[in-house]
């Protein structure tokens, strides 16, 4: 009796696994798309000895070829003081992997005739009509700089929200220091503000840079998830679900977690063992005060697979199409040019409509293609897409924002090409 107890509980295990991976991609040996099982080994055994060292509680990790998963394992912990070890269907804060999200929302509507990319952004958001710009200048007499304000030269359009060259920034991450005090002083943030309160605090204060003359990682996602809204007439977390979560099959991905998936959110240390501070990570359970087009979902690697999967399938996936081919060519095409970076983007690499274009083969310091394309969360999530190699990859862990965060993904990154071999 307790063997066929025990022969039924593995039945509807496998039951409840086929279910829940019913709306992943195809899956394949490694060596049937040109990978390396052994090499791809060294992966699961690297990333066992960073969680080992503390480095990360967990992570999921998903590697796709040709169209079908040849790699996807857990390692770690899910919930490191729980003690609950990690499942491939954890969720995690997706955090700046939200902004893909809504630049594919903003190029649906490009598709449909409802946005120009050139449109000033106050065409549908009015508060952010006549800026101004903070420009430093240099004081002979106290060796300091002194900051005029003069009139934007021209708006910010909706291709400079794509691609952060509005002239906006992060408060908290922007070395422009009268725009940082602003912006403290204001308010202005993603976090606990209404999408009225976010645009009409921007309004007050000056832009960074001029517009379209400048790279800074900035609220640009945020505002143009704003425009979705006005245009769409609808709430962004709304208009994702019914435009590009469900067509997808993305059924694990929303900007609040309920309560019955819970249990699989992926949580961080309890402190941060480079400074002790506990850690904080923005809370996914609760509805937030507006949907942050630039940092506020959640969603699983499997998940997000089948959204990078879709951008290299030139917009559709599985007979679902959402993008035409030319308009995903464009987005993963470089839109900097020769414009100056203010602020950390890897050598190498430009910005698309989105995210990070790499213009070459070379330069960077980690191995990749030219052409790839990519982004990653605060957290610890990242994804890149890869045309040359035809290739999908989502990473995820969940731990403290901050530099060990970059070290991770780079580290898995050349451990996914090393396992190369056709």
């Amino acid at each position: 009796m307790a063997r066929f107890a025990a022969l039924v509980s593995v039945i509807i295990a496998l039951l409840f696994t086929t279910l829940v991976w019913a709306d992943g991609l195809p899956t394949a040996k490694p060596e049937e798309v040109g990978l390396s099982s052994e090499r791809l080994a060294r992966a699961t055994q690297v990333m066992k000895a960073e969680v080992a060292r503390g480095q990360y509680p967990g992570a999921v990790a998903l590697v796709a070829r040709k169209g079908k998963i040849a790699y996807f394992e857990g390692v770690g912990q899910r919930d490191p003081v729980a003690g609950a070890p990690i499942t491939k269907d954890a969720i995690f804060r997706l955090y700046s992997m939200t902004k893909p999200f809504t630049s594919v929302a903003a190029m649906m509507l490009v598709e449909e005739g409802r946005l120009v990319l050139s449109d000033p952004v106050s065409k549908y958001l009015p508060q952010l009509a006549n800026l101004q710009v903070s420009v430093p200048r240099f004081d002979p007499d106290t060796g300091k700089a002194v900051y005029a304000l003069v009139p934007a030269e021209r708006q910010m359009t909706i291709q400079d929200l794509l691609r952060h060259t509005s002239g906006l920034v992060y408060g908290g991450f922007t070395n422009h220091a009268q725009v940082k005090e602003l912006y403290a002083k204001v308010g202005v943030d993603w976090r606990d503000v209404t999408p009225a309160e976010q645009i009409e605090r921007l309004a007050k204060v000056p832009l960074a840079h001029q517009p379209g003359s400048a790279w800074e990682y900035s609220l640009s996602t945020d505002v143009l998830g704003r425009v979705v809204e006005v245009v769409s007439g609808t709430t962004l977390s709304r208009f994702l679900s019914e435009r590009v979560f469900t067509p997808l099959k993305m059924s694990d991905t929303a900007f609040v977690v309920p309560q019955e998936k819970a249990a699989r959110l992926a949580q961080p240390y309890e402190t941060d063992k480079a400074t002790g501070k506990p850690i904080q990570l923005l809370d996914v359970t609760v509805p937030p005060k507006n949907d942050a087009g630039g940092a506020g979902s959640a969603g699983t690697a499997a998940d997000y697979a089948r959204f990078c999967q879709m951008l290299l399938n030139g917009g559709q996936l599985e007979g679902v199409r959402l993008l035409s081919r030319a308009t995903v060519s464009h987005m993963a095409s470089d839109h900097l040019g020769n414009m100056k970076i203010a602020g950390n983007l890897d050598r190498g690499y430009g910005f698309g409509l989105g995210f990070a274009v790499r213009k070459e083969t070379g330069l960077s310091a980690v191995v990749g293609s030219a052409g790839e394309y990519r982004w990653g969360g605060a957290a610890g999530t990242a994804f890149w897409i890869d045309p040359k190699e035809q290739m999908v990859v989502v990473f995820m862990t969940q731990n403290q924002p901050g530099a060990p965060r970059r070290y991770d993904r780079e580290l898995f990154q050349q451990l996914v090409y090393q396992a190369l071999v056709d």
